[in-house]
């Protein structure tokens, strides 16, 4: 049997929180191995993992695979609840590990995750154990896995790690390069949009109808207000769309014309048909502390 140390005690201890004396049990009961003795101290239900359900996590960074073909890529959010974490190295690689089996396992819904299995555990006790390890709230959030047959995929991955984007093009061109170019720009330039047929008709309705308002305010005859609001619309189209706005490599030609040259020097068409763009915490609502609230309420006590 191994022998269960005060340093093995320690070390099981940061990583999950648990009570000294727990954490002695859990080693002894496991020969003194650390990936165990967490898991054992997560089934009795003493280890941190199961207290941060409660916290936000709002941090955390992206992760993006890209196979060697560049016929699929994967692209995951992994969140914890400080920043301080998020650049942790084992943070990091649990990121890596995960997107790994999210590629190779071609997992295509969370639910499809939840339900496998990661590593020889199942994905609870694949994130429990990040959990224990790092003392935070760990968070799949969100990912994507996709593949193309005829076309290409590519992704690009910014070096803070908190944005990243996937781009699959249909075309019979050599367009690898071209495509991490346009996942770039995608990255900078966050279209909400692919094209304006992705754009929902409430949206162009609503832009539509304050153009019309701003028109009237500025005192523009009423028969010139429909032509001019179109003009306006034409421009949130180009502004919102990947595919309408500005290259940012050639501004001087939209993403789909500049894809549309790239593709003819080659002889061939193409045609985005699929991006995706995640950033770190988009969407999720931060928890906001009032400090001086805060210390007003510890005076009262």
């Amino acid at each position: 049997m191994a022998a269960v140390t005060p340093e093995l005690i320690k070390r099981l201890r940061e990583g999950t929180n648990a009570g000294m004396l727990d954490c002695k049990k859990a080693l002894v009961e496991t020969d003194g191995d650390i990936e165990a003795a967490v898991e054992w101290l997560r089934k009795k239900g003493l280890s941190k993992a199961a207290k941060v359900a409660d916290k936000v996590a709002a941090e955390g960074a992206i992760a993006l695979r890209v196979s060697g073909d560049c016929k699929s890529a994967a692209l995951v959010e992994i969140n914890c609840e400080t920043d301080f974490v998020a650049k942790n190295d084992s943070f990091t690689a649990f990121a890596n590990e995960t997107i790994g089996y999210i590629s190779d396992l071609k997992f295509k819904t969370i639910d499809d995750m939840k339900s496998g299995s990661l590593g020889g555990k199942s994905c609870d006790d694949f994130v429990g154990a990040a959990i224990a390890k790092l003392g935070e709230k760990i968070d799949i959030r969100r990912f994507v896995n996709y593949s193309i047959v005829n076309g290409v995929v590519n992704g690009y991955l910014h070096s803070n790690s908190r944005v990243g984007t996937i781009v699959a093009i249909e075309t019979t061109a050599k367009l690898e390069s071209f495509a991490r170019d346009i996942a770039m720009h995608a990255a900078a330039m966050k279209p909400p949009y692919l094209n304006e047929a992705a754009i929902p008709s409430e949206a162009i309705a609503k832009e539509r109808e304050i153009a019309i308002e701003q028109l009237k305010k500025e005192g523009k005859p009423e028969a010139m207000l429909e032509k001019i609001a179109l003009g306006k619309i034409k421009k949130f189209i180009q502004d919102n769309t990947l595919e309408g706005q500005a290259f940012v490599k050639d501004d001087k030609k939209s993403v789909a014309q500049a894809l549309d040259d790239a593709a003819t020097a080659q002889g061939a068409s193409a045609k985005i048909v699929y991006f995706a763009r995640f950033e770190v915490g988009e969407g999720i609502e931060k928890k906001s502390d009032d400090f001086a609230a805060e210390v007003a309420a510890q005076t009262k006590r």
